[in-house]
């Protein structure tokens, strides 16, 4: 890879990270790496998306082993809600140790956080994708309203924020307690009981679209 794409990638993780995704222009991004070329990120990345494909791309390896690992663990018998939340959460808070990866957290959590989200096609539709896998695995253990009201969306969305937050508050010399704890509320979202109200409102709903 050469130095240029690198230190344009560094660049756009800090200024997305500090100002969020769309108050950054491709120039700033220039700028802030010290490139010479006026088209270098076109050529690197083609635009924004492009970039923040290529982002994700650079953290991606890390934390898909983690997380498949801890998927292993759970298909070998680690079975229950909390190691699930587990496998959602750790892989990702892993990323807290190091300012590129504060970074990246709070990028996904804005990319995330939208009322179109912007995520990699692969978490919806590819099974080899380690996120695609823990909502496959979750799936069963959600009450069936649960599932239809995207629960599961609900636990990666908080837990995008929760980190996000902490990421930006600087680092810190022990992340153990946010990280189990964060494990514990993720772990309450996907086994809370959904309320009679809920069911209810959402029949209506449902009965209104059809």
């Amino acid at each position: 890879m050469s130095d240029t794409r690198e230190r344009l990638l560094d660049a756009a993780e800090t200024l997305y990270a500090a100002r969020g995704v769309d108050a950054v222009s491709l120039r700033e991004i220039l700028q802030e790496a010290g490139a010479r070329n006026a088209t270098a990120v076109q050529y690197h990345f083609g635009d924004r998306a492009g970039i923040l494909r290529a982002i994700f791309a650079r953290h991606a390896p890390e934390i898909e082993a983690r997380r498949h690992a801890l998927l292993d663990a759970y298909e070998d018998g680690e079975q229950g809600v909390r190691p699930l939340a587990a496998a959602l959460v750790r892989p990702v808070a892993a990323c807290l140790v190091d300012a590129s990866g504060r970074a990246y957290l709070q990028i996904w959590a804005d990319v995330l956080n939208r009322p179109d989200p912007v995520v990699p096609v692969a978490v919806l539709d590819d099974p080899s994708d380690s996120l695609c896998r823990w909502r496959t695995l979750v799936e069963p253990l959600l009450e069936e309203d649960a599932a239809r009201l995207h629960r599961r969306f609900t636990a990666i969305l908080y837990a995008a924020i929760e980190l996000a937050r902490r990421a930006r508050s600087g680092p810190r010399t022990d992340d153990r307690l946010f990280t189990s704890y964060l494990i514990d509320v993720v772990a309450a979202i996907l086994g809370a009981p959904v309320s009679p109200e809920t069911r209810r409102l959402a029949a209506e709903r449902d009965a209104a679209r059809r």
